[in-house]
């Protein structure tokens, strides 16, 4: 019956749908790759696990958002189409594009604690101090050290667990606060409770692991940007890579116009005050700030970008270790750091430190040159004052105080301010 239905089909050559039709009904195989039934495969990019850096796992960050990647719910800011090639494995940080309902997308920022470089020189270590050899299991190596013996056994984390980790977070440890780390802990399921009874061997190793590498998404579990701390949002992690929402870094603001640059300086003063004085009692002291510590959200709000920096005091029940104690080093102390490092003392920490490396790393670039005399120059004598530190710490609050004043009056109120517009029309606070 199929021959003569070709017979009789060739000789109506003039019609394109019986050819069609010719052809699929002469060639089974034909019909049967055009059937509308058959499976359509969705073109998927190529995830490898050494990029994301799951091959480490459990001496890695987490597992929490890895969904989000596979199902391709983060995305890449280069992945315009299936065929691109994943970005270079080298950079620190990539920009990238989040959704939960696979339409509507916000910008995020996916970072590495530190750059890949970095973390094979501590992988490498780890295998050369602990087992002799260039290559080995880092979960086996690192499980078999004597702090992660005293963690498994721990039934709570407490300072002599975490003495002599490079973060600065953990140099002048509470037990409040460690309390606090173990609550809010996010890459485990059930948390809430301060005792780490719901941490299993392989959370316990990743929460370490984290805290010698470096705390600053550790920062962003414990102190939420929904209860008003200046930290971007955590979304999870993966392997070595961790999402969070995005800003753009203070460097790009540098050239910005001067009612920009003022009220940039201004909110940035506010956080470092938010810090030192904050209804839970903890002061929060930098080590180190770069043009890149902080970051602008799209609506103009300003956050502490890289919390890496951040060492905490507990105002309320102090350090419970002293100096002599932070010395203790092991493979932990090294991941990232040099294991000579030297600590800086708890008691050498003071209100104006903070501000002095502000005012001389990073208000003088965001308003140098930004305003008419004789208010510029008023600003650079007011920065000068707060940059040398010779003062006291109220000396230095006092610079501050008052350039805070000298910039309230140059900023503007208008839809670039999104943040705050248009509250400002209406309230003398702006």
């Amino acid at each position: 019956m199929g021959g003569w239905i070709c017979y009789i089909c060739s000789r109506v050559s003039g019609s394109l749908m019986m050819l069609l039709v010719v052809a699929l009904s002469c060639n089974p195989s034909t019909a049967a790759i055009a059937s509308p039934s058959a499976p359509h495969v969705k073109p998927s990019y190529s995830f490898g696990r050494t990029f994301l850096g799951l091959d480490k796992c459990n001496a890695c960050i987490g597992t929490s958002i890895c969904k989000k990647f596979f199902k391709e719910e983060i995305r890449f800011d280069t992945w315009l189409s299936s065929h691109l090639k994943l970005p270079p494995s080298y950079l620190l940080s990539y920009s990238g594009n989040y959704t939960d309902d696979a339409k509507s997308w916000r910008m995020v920022d996916i970072t590495r604690l530190t750059s890949k470089y970095q973390h094979d020189r501590a992988d490498k270590r780890i295998c050369t101090s602990l087992l002799k050899t260039k290559t080995c299991s880092l979960e086996h190596a690192l499980r078999r050290t004597q702090r992660f013996q005293k963690w498994l056994q721990a039934k709570r984390l407490t300072p002599d667990l975490v003495q002599g980790l490079s973060s600065p977070m953990l140099r002048c440890p509470s037990q409040r606060l460690l309390d606090r780390i173990v609550r809010r802990y996010a890459e485990v399921p059930d948390a809430g409770s301060i005792y780490m009874d719901h941490l299993t061997d392989r959370d316990k190793l990743r929460l370490l692991y984290t805290l010698s590498v470096n705390s600053h998404p550790i920062l962003l579990q414990i102190f939420p940007d929904v209860e008003g701390w200046p930290f971007p949002r955590y979304l999870g992690s993966c392997g070595r890579l961790v999402v969070s929402a995005s800003t753009r870094p203070l460097r790009d603001f540098f050239g910005a116009a001067p009612e920009v640059a003022a009220d940039l300086a201004l909110q940035l003063l506010a956080v470092l005050r938010s810090m030192g004085t904050n209804d839970l009692n903890y002061f929060f002291y930098f080590t180190h700030v770069d043009a890149g510590t902080f970051g602008v959200f799209s609506n103009g709000h300003l956050f502490i970008r890289d919390a890496s920096t951040l060492g905490i005091i507990d105002k309320e029940e102090g350090s419970q270790l002293i100096d002599d104690q932070q010395e203790y080093k092991d493979i932990f102390s090294c991941l990232t750091v040099d294991c000579q490092s030297a600590f800086v003392s708890c008691n050498s920490i003071g209100e104006k430190h903070s501000l002095v490396m502000v005012c001389q790393e990073l208000l003088p670039k965001l308003l140098k040159g930004k305003f008419l005399q004789p208010v510029q120059e008023k600003i650079d004598s007011f920065l000068q004052h707060c940059a040398d530190g010779l003062a006291d710490d109220q000396g230095v609050s006092g610079a501050v105080a008052k350039l805070a004043e000298l910039l309230k009056p140059l900023r503007s109120c208008d839809s670039r301010f999104a943040y705050r517009y248009p509250d400002c029309k209406y309230s003398d606070k702006y």
